[in-house]
């Protein structure tokens, strides 16, 4: 229905009067209703139009806001990721700074050794000679020999034990074996003694650090001269500051490599050592001495081990009944007979009841198996 056209429910009363009128006025209101109902069908459609409209509008309004919030939470998720991550490329970095620190120090540390090593090496170049004559034989470098030390080690003592040392090992396990031992005194009068193992502690592995005394010089190439007066002459020569030297405060003779060892009151000895060469005044001739540095060991390293002496028994609960050397003289008679397990003795130490002394063991290490580190 067009807005321009005139509509009215209520009847012309003039149209009303004939037949031609009142079917003249039902098709009109025919035709109304069907336009009223075309209208209606219309607004319906569109109605249903905007419905399904807001409906799309409203699931878009919701995909949107629900990709809105997942882009949120992504973000918020990349936010924390990439915050770990800083944080993780903190600690490395702080990690780097330490390992660059250490790494200095260390390469400030490799590069004193290396001064040191250097230092020692100018040192060794400069050792005192010696004329030396070889007379021994060559032989397979793979059958060199292990540096040995000569111990010297102090054992003390209770009272009432005492110390045999056999000639035979075989004879030392077989007195430990047995263990109990019946000594007769003579007279019906008889003790018993325990045979224990005697256990050392001693060096398995002996590292020392060298390096150049301050104080002291190393002076070879002296001359054949009375040594009383060969270190007056050395130490009245160093003790001149014209000839580099200060205040002497001791000079030793070595007799086994003929060398003198000078000490100075303050540390001079950098400064002497580089005048290699010293001219000494000898029965009116010149005599030329060789100065060098004095090296200091210091253990660095030191690993021990408990050894069982494969010779030596100790025996303990030995009473005080008689005199020392009478009671020592029929243990020692007692543990050389074959039928009481003993053997040829090498060395015997006995210690009364009430004393204290020390056994001091020396010579080359026993051969054992090591039993404690």
């Amino acid at each position: 229905m067009s807005s321009d056209e005139d509509f009215s429910l209520v009847p012309d009363p003039q149209s009303e009067d004939t037949l031609e009128g009142i079917k003249a006025s039902i098709q009109n209101y025919k035709k109304k209703y069907d336009q009223l109902m075309e209208e209606t069908k219309e607004l319906t459609k569109t109605i249903e139009d905007r419905r399904d409209l807001k409906q799309q509008f409203k699931q878009r309004t919701d995909k949107l806001t629900q990709d809105l919030e997942d882009d949120k939470r992504s973000y918020r998720d990349q936010l924390a990721n990439e915050k770990l991550k800083l944080d993780q490329l903190k600690q490395e970095e702080l990690k780097l700074m330490a390992e660059i620190k250490e790494t200095n120090a260390a390469i400030k540390e490799e590069e004193a050794n290396k001064k040191h090593l250097m230092q020692q090496a100018d040192v060794f170049t400069s050792v005192p000679e010696r004329d030396m004559v070889f007379k021994g034989a060559t032989g397979n470098a793979n059958n060199k020999q292990e540096f040995e030390m000569k111990p010297h080690i102090v054992y003390p003592m209770d009272g009432g034990t005492a110390l045999i040392t056999f000639e035979e090992e075989v004879v030392a396990r077989k007195i430990l074996e047995l263990k109990k031992h019946q000594v007769n005194l003579g007279e019906e009068c008889s003790i018993t003694v325990e045979a224990r193992p005697v256990h050392l502690m001693l060096p398995k592995l002996v590292e020392i650090d060298s390096e150049v005394c301050s104080q002291r010089i190393l002076i070879s190439n002296l001359p054949r001269m009375d040594t009383d007066t060969l270190l007056d002459k050395l130490q009245i020569h160093f003790s001149k500051s014209k000839n580099g030297g200060g205040e002497v405060e001791d000079c030793e003779y070595l007799s086994d490599s003929e060398t003198v060892v000078l000490t100075f009151v303050e540390n001079i000895a950098k400064r002497v050592v580089q005048n290699e060469f010293h001219d000494l005044n000898v029965q009116k001739k010149k005599h030329t001495v060789r100065v060098t540095p004095f090296l200091n060991g210091k253990i660095s390293n030191l690993k021990t081990k408990m050894t069982q002496c494969p010779r030596t028994v100790m025996l303990t609960g030995i009473p005080d009944i008689m005199e020392r050397e009478t009671l020592q003289d029929l243990l020692e008679i007692h543990f050389q007979k074959n039928t009481n397990g003993g053997g040829e003795i090498e060395a015997f130490l006995y210690n009364p009841l009430g004393q204290h002394t020390s056994a001091v063991f020396g010579g080359t290490t026993p051969d054992s198996e090591d039993e404690e580190e």
